[in-house]
């Protein structure tokens, strides 16, 4: 097997950062045999930078880690709605961006990535808390406050410090493949993928008894993406009606229940394709898209490939 090419990350730690934002991908990209990334934590220049929670950061790089790096991660901070990063760090983030790199913000870090101008016309999220905020503050970004990430390409956005890593899995799936984005859940004893949004999170003044019946059936459809699964067998197993189950379903998820269904079937067709050697004709069928015509049609249409380049790809040879 070829080994993949080195690829660069640096962690961008601000005056005010949070620590489980700093440390979510300093540890998920840490060099090993089985994670081909060099991580540098750097600040607006070296040195000591002060943190949030009591804790400041020792930072051997400067912005100079941003003309290196190929994805770059900006850790939450305290009170974004405040002053904006210095001008210095968000041209660096601009000329980054210019030269190729994503950008990848984690909870409030948005509101860095935001002042750069990056996200304008862009879906993105954000913590909870902070959506509104965001929203009111940079009006030309399209803030959505349901889903736990948002991958616009060269940009990407995600919800509190656990969505963090999230946003990490989602990117290992998409440079390594979903074997390698899975070992590295295990690693970490964390959910390969979470199927809910950060509604689910959000304080509601009534309480919410079905949101964990939900959770329960969605956990039920991933074991039987290969059956039928309408939307009005998913409503029977959450005993509610399916107009009931279509509302409540996009506001946990940000997803209508179908939408989520194809996501959770081409999530294990990819599986499928990296790690047997079964046909497209017979995936498609434990997928439950039932013909490789219509596999292809759905792979395309959601990751931009053919399930044959896919496989070519991610089993590097072997």
């Amino acid at each position: 097997m070829s080994v993949p090419d080195l690829r660069h990350v640096a962690v961008l730690v601000l005056e005010g950062a949070k620590p489980l934002d700093v440390g979510i991908p300093a540890q998920v990209f840490a060099t090993r045999a089985s994670m081909p990334y060099e991580v540098r934590v750097c600040g607006a220049a070296p040195g000591l930078v002060t943190g949030g929670d009591g804790l400041s950061y020792a930072v051997a790089h400067g912005l100079e880690a941003l003309a290196w790096a190929d994805l770059v991660f900006l850790p939450g901070y305290r009170f974004p709605d405040r002053d904006d990063p210095p001008q210095a760090v968000l041209d660096a983030l601009v000329a980054a961006h210019d030269r190729g790199a994503r950008l990848a913000a984690i909870s409030t870090g948005a509101f860095a990535l935001a002042a750069t101008g990056l996200l304008d016309g862009r879906r993105a999220t954000t913590h909870w808390h902070y959506t509104r905020v965001l929203a009111a503050k940079r009006p030309l970004v399209r803030v959505d406050e349901n889903v736990l990430f948002v991958d616009e390409g060269s940009v990407l956005t995600s919800a509190g410090a656990a969505s963090g890593i999230d946003l990490c899995l989602h990117i290992l799936r998409g440079d390594l493949g979903v074997a390698a984005s899975n070992h590295a859940a295990r690693r970490l004893v964390a959910a390969p993928y979470r199927s809910g949004g950060q509604a689910q999170y959000v304080p509601r003044s009534v309480p919410e008894p079905l949101g964990e019946r939900f959770a329960v059936t969605r956990e039920w459809a991933l074991h039987r993406l290969d059956e039928p699964l309408t939307l009005e067998v998913l409503a029977r197993h959450a005993a509610v009606s399916p107009r009931t189950f279509s509302r409540r379903f996009v506001e946990d998820t940000g997803y209508t229940p179908m939408q989520w269904v194809m996501r959770a079937r081409i999530d294990l067709a990819r599986a499928l394709l990296e790690r047997s050697q079964r046909t497209v004709e017979q995936i498609a069928a434990d997928v439950g898209l039932g013909t490789g015509t219509n596999l292809r049609l759905h792979f395309q249409r959601v990751l931009g490939t053919t399930p044959s380049e896919y496989r070519r790809t991610f089993t590097r040879g072997e």
